[in-house]
C-alpha cells in the first residue's frame, strides 16, 4: 500500500508500505477512504514532536471502511463504514475510566505518532470497540472526518477548559481550523461577544460568516488596544490560544480579564514566557489539554442534527496520490487560503 512517512525533521515521502494486519485481539483494520492534515502533523515535521520516530506514517484522522476485525471486536463487523478517533482509548485503565482517554495507559494520541496512522491506504486501529464510531447511514463523510479531531479538540480543550458561559466575553487567538472549531462550538453556551485574533484578513471574514461578532487583525501589534476597546477595558472572560508559539500565548495573557481563563490549545514546540508579575494578582487560570474525544458522540449527534456545519471548514480537495500537494497547500496556507483537506483514496 501507499503511505506518507515521516522521515524526520523537515522530510516526509510517500513509499510503498506493507498493509497492516491483525495484531492483537481487539485490533481492527481500516480501509481508508478520506483523510486529512492536521497542523500537530506540521509540527511533527518541524521535529516539534519528539514521540514520532522517523519511519512513522502520519495522520491521525479519517473515515473508512471496517476491512478485518481481531477476534474480541463484538460491535463492528466487517464492511461497517467508521469514523475514526484521534486518540486511542483501551477503554478499562484509569485515565479511561476518567475519561481522561488521551492518557490511556495503553493508547492515547498514538496514530501517527508513536505507531502508523492515517494518511495510507490501510491503517491498524487498536482498541477498536472504543477508538471507532460507527458512521450513521447516508452521512456526509467529509464533514465527519472533522469529528476525528478538530472539532472535538476545540470544543474540549477550549470551550470547556475555558469555561465559557452564556453572556460572556471570549477571545480566540489563531482563525485557522482549531480555532475555527472552538468558534463554532462555543456558540452552544451563548457568549456576548467572540472576538478572533488573526493576522490573516481571509482566514477573519471566515470567522465572520462563522459567527464571529467581531474580528481583530493583529498584525500592528495593537490588538491587546483594540480589544480593550471593544470589551469597555475590562478584557475577555475567556482567552483561547489555538496556534501554539509565544507571540499568541502572550496575547492571551495582554487581554484576559480579572478572574478570567487563558485556554491553552496550540502545540507549543517552544518556551513561552508567562508573566507572573503582571498576572499573579488577577485571578486567573491557564488551562492545558490534549483532547480526549470524550465529547465525539454528542458532537456527533449535533453534526447529524445540523445544528452546526464542519463541512464548511474545507477548503480543497486531493486524491491520495496528491497528498505532498496537499501538504504544501495546507502548509502554505497564507497564499492558499487552505483550512481543512480533504485527501481521499
Amino acid at each position: 500500500m501507499k503511505a506518507l512517512v515521516y522521515l524526520g525533521p523537515g522530510q516526509k515521502a510517500v513509499q510503498e508500505r506493507v498493509k497492516p494486519s491483525i495484531q492483537f485481539p481487539t485490533d481492527a483494520i481500516v480501509k481508508i477512504t478520506k483523510t486529512t492534515i492536521c497542523g500537530t502533523d506540521l509540527h511533527i515535521l518541524k521535529g516539534d514532536v519528539a514521540t514520532c520516530a522517523p519511519g512513522t506514517i502520519l495522520g491521525h484522522e479519517g473515515v473508512g471502511i471496517i476491512e478485518e476485525i481481531g477476534s474480541s471486536v463484538g460491535n463492528f463487523k466487517i464492511g461497517d463504514r467508521v469514523l475514526i478517533s484521534c486518540i486511542t482509548a483501551c477503554g478499562k485503565c484509569g485515565y479511561c475510566r476518567r475519561q481522561m482517554y488521551s492518557h490511556c495507559i495503553n493508547g492515547g494520541w498514538i496514530l501517527g505518532n508513536t505507531i502508523d496512522g492515517t494518511q495510507a491506504e490501510y491503517v491498524r486501529i487498536p482498541y477498536a470497540e472504543t477508538s471507532l464510531y460507527p458512521i450513521p447511514k447516508g452521512e456526509d463523510e467529509e464533514a465527519l472526518v472533522m469529528l476525528s479531531d478538530i472539532l472535538p479538540t476545540g470544543f474540549e480543550c477550549g470551550v470547556l477548559n475555558g469555561k465559557i458561559s452564556p453572556g460572556s466575553n471570549v477571545a480566540i487567538v489563531g482563525s485557522g481550523p482549531i480555532g475555527l472549531s472552538a468558534l463554532l462550538s462555543a456558540q452552544f453556551y451563548s457568549p456576548a461577544k467572540i472576538i478572533m485574533i488573526d493576522l490573516d484578513d481571509n482566514r477573519l471574514e471566515m470567522a465572520k460568516k462563522f459567527g464571529a461578532t467581531h474580528v481583530i487583525n493583529s498584525s500592528d501589534g495593537k490588538t491587546a488596544q483594540k480589544l480593550m476597546e471593544i470589551t469597555n477595558n475590562i478584557g475577555v472572560d475567556t482567552a483561547i490560544e489555538a496556534v501554539g508559539i509565544g507571540a499568541t500565548f502572550q496575547i492571551c495573557q495582554d487581554i484576559i480579564a480579572p478572574g478570567g481563563t487563558i485556554a491553552n490549545i496550540g502545540v507549543h514546540g517552544k518556551p513561552v514566557d508567562l508573566h507572573l508579575e503582571t498576572l499573579w494578582s488577577k485571578n486567573i487560570s491557564i488551562t492545558t489539554r490534549l483532547v480526549d474525544t470524550s465529547s465525539t458522540p454528542m458532537l456527533l449527534d449535533v453534526v447529524v442534527a445540523k445544528k452546526i456545519e464542519p463541512k464548511n471548514l474545507i477548503t480543497h480537495h486531493f486524491k491520495f496520490d496528491e497528498i505532498l500537494k496537499a501538504y504544501e497547500t495546507f502548509g502554505n496556507a497564507a497564499k492558499t487560503n487552505a483550512l481543512k483537506v480533504i485527501i481521499s483514496n
